[in-house]
């Protein structure tokens, strides 16, 4: 069984008693639109990696996973918050393979779902387990809060980029870390916290999500310019549209010529941008090597992260972490 096949096994029944809790958690009550709305993209699918973080780090501490599970919850449903104000602001139209929750219901609704999720991130928190200490379940709430305002800052970011004419990759790394990184911090710190973890647990499971949080990211902008649309469940060429300021983009500013700038710059923020343009736009990355530069940044961060769990004893959960860095890595969608 290949890795692909291995992880996507252990990630489906990791989500299992997760996404129970979720759908229990967001139960239909009036009006009834709003909660159609709020588990709409939660129900479209997702690989509950968040989750699978949290459950991970607990039970590598020596924690039971069983008592991380509200909190598992609580970040799937933030990071699902995120998706829709994300697609908003971004007035993407498909998510998932499916439409995106304001293409379905409407602005007013889909920002009101987020809004829903955003409490309820905090509703799943207060269900903690009984024997868990109060000041643990401070520090969750604090690195969750964290991590929505870091969420905040990353996206500001993101969306200011394609109006800004010197991005620098040192900036692409900070809005990423905010944006995806910070997430995957909070679930592996939380779930050290919930298993017992010593401070030292804690930072080092924290350092190894937000490092392999930074390979994700840089794996997923690579997708997005690279996988067909059937396979990546959103248009292909859709961060070209949006003028998105990725690693694959700021490198390929910084070393094409100026009719290799031209042909970047006809698609690029350009929302109407033809196939056929946004190709030929594709293949000048591939040749100044864009593609395999950033890549090679992912294989960095990748790496990093597996080198913070050196300390640890060797155990299930352990390879599970390292597994999940390279499953990041191979992935296609």
């Amino acid at each position: 069984m290949s890795l692909r096949e291995t992880m996507g096994r252990k990630l489906k029944q990791s989500a299992s008693k997760v996404d129970s809790f979720i759908y229990e958690i967001l139960k239909p009550r009036r009006p009834k639109a709003l909660y159609d709305a709020a588990r709409y993209i939660i129900e479209a699918g997702g690989k509950r990696l968040r989750p699978y973080l949290v459950l991970k780090s607990c039970e590598l501490v020596g924690g039971d996973a069983e008592d991380a599970i509200p909190f598992a919850a609580a970040l799937e449903i933030l990071h699902n918050f995120t998706l829709i104000h994300d697609d908003i602001m971004d007035n993407d139209d498909l998510r998932r393979g499916v439409s995106t929750v304001h293409a379905r219901w409407g602005l007013p609704i889909g920002i009101a779902s987020g809004d829903l999720l955003f409490a309820k991130v905090y509703e799943a928190i207060t269900t903690a387990p009984s024997a868990l200490l109060c000041s643990s379940v401070k520090a969750c709430i604090e690195r969750v809060t964290d991590a929505a305002l870091a969420i905040c800052e990353g996206q500001v970011l993101d969306i200011s980029f394609p109006h800004l004419s010197d991005v620098s990759e040192e900036d692409y790394y900070l809005m990423i870390g905010r944006k995806t990184a910070a997430l995957f911090k909070a679930c592996s710190e939380i779930g050290a916290i919930v298993g017992g973890g010593s401070p030292k647990e804690v930072d080092l499971l924290g350092s190894y999500a937000w490092n392999a949080g930074v390979a994700f990211q840089i794996v997923d902008d690579y997708l997005g310019a690279t996988s067909d649309e059937e396979t990546l469940g959103k248009p292909v060429g859709s961060d070209l549209r949006e003028g998105k300021k990725t690693l694959i983009i700021i490198h390929a500013l910084k070393h094409a010529s100026p009719k290799e700038r031209e042909i970047i710059d006809h698609v690029l923020g350009v929302e109407n941008a033809s196939p056929v343009d946004i190709e030929a736009a594709c293949e000048i990355l591939r040749r100044l090597g864009s593609f395999s530069h950033a890549l090679e940044g992912a294989r960095r961060y990748g790496e990093e992260a597996k080198r913070m769990l050196d300390s640890f004893p060797d155990s299930d959960a352990k390879q599970d972490l390292l597994d999940l860095v390279d499953y990041f890595m191979e992935r296609t969608y």
